[in-house]
């Protein structure tokens, strides 16, 4: 990754966008194994160490580029940077809150509303064009998410909800709102910044943030718990350079149905390391997933095929 000044510019190179993305949620998959492993922790507890460990891999590759100085924390923008940092730590809470209160397939597939509010929000706050065809892709991924959920979505099957339960569906929904506006406000910054000055502002914010909720009740650690945390961490801080980066190529309702990609981890996670057999409804939503998802694929090599010969007259002053 250049991390020059040319580097905090907008390129549209959708295929690479994509590819980082689905890295992205790769990592981000490890991340939340190594959080459920560590077992019962307080949110602001998790959010603190998959903040602060999250920034050992960010200054490893700065180091390794020969880049780690005082120009990767310099930023024009610090009032944003904080809000980017606010946002996220309440987008974690809230995801951490609907995880204690709602049954794991329930709190998950909520979750997976938000690549549908992030195309709303490209559309109306950041003006991106969203044609019919990104429409589609995200509602029928969204479609697949949920059937391959259906059989243990006791919401939807079960009759009526506990009080409990209602505050989980409305942290859910709320943490992928938010989620959202973090990924908005991304893309904003990365007009401007660097990907490693966004990412480490980010973590110092979040773990400042999340060390005011140490009154509310840490809890001691035992060293494995503390490994399962570090390494959580440290795999959080890798998915977060790869899904910053990735905005830089990407529209951003041009890469949300990618985040339908980790069911399908999730599924071969489950067969090869568990032995968990697909069932019927994990086979035909993942199919619709992955159909989705080449589909957005198929149609950014054609438009981008439709774009390449026009970029190439303006280039040559033909226009």
């Amino acid at each position: 990754m250049n991390q020059s000044a040319r580097g905090a510019s907008v390129e549209r190179k959708p295929l690479v966008g994509i590819a980082l993305k689905v890295l992205s949620v790769a990592s981000f998959m490890l991340m939340n194994s190594f959080i459920k492993a560590a077992g019962q922790v307080p949110a602001g507890q998790i959010v603190f160490y998959r903040s602060f460990f999250a920034l050992v891999p960010v200054f490893a590759l700065l180091a390794w580029q020969r880049e780690l100085g005082l120009s990767s924390f310099y930023t024009k923008r610090p009032l944003s940077h904080f809000w980017r940092g606010f946002v996220g730590v309440c987008s974690m809470s809230l995801g951490f809150f609907a995880l204690t209160r709602l049954p794991l397939p329930d709190a998950v597939t909520l979750g997976y509303a938000q690549p549908l509010i992030v195309v709303v929000l490209s559309a109306v706050v950041l003006g991106e064009t969203v044609r019919i065809y990104r429409w589609s892709a995200v509602v029928v991924g969204f479609i697949g998410v949920v059937i391959i959920a259906w059989p243990n979505l006791s919401l939807i099957r079960g009759h009526g909800l506990a009080a409990d339960q209602v505050l989980g569906v409305l942290a859910a929904i709320a943490s992928a709102g938010s989620s959202a506006v973090a990924m908005m406000l991304v893309r904003r910054l990365v007009s401007t910044e660097k990907t490693s000055t966004i990412v480490i502002w980010f973590f110092i914010n979040a773990s400042i943030l999340s060390l005011m909720t140490m009154p509310f009740g840490w809890v001691d650690l035992s060293v494995t718990q503390l490994s399962w945390l570090i390494l959580a961490g440290f795999w959080g801080g890798v998915g977060q350079m790869l899904m910053t980066h990735s905005y830089r190529f990407a529209e951003l309702s041009t890469i949300a149905p990618f985040e339908y990609t980790s069911i399908i981890m999730a599924i071969v996670i489950g067969y090869f390391v568990f032995g968990d057999i697909p069932t019927v409804y994990m086979l035909t939503g993942g199919a619709i997933v992955v159909g989705a998802g080449l589909f957005i694929i198929w149609r950014e090599q054609k438009v981008g095929a439709q774009i390449a010969p026009a970029r190439k007259v303006e280039r040559q002053g033909g226009v």
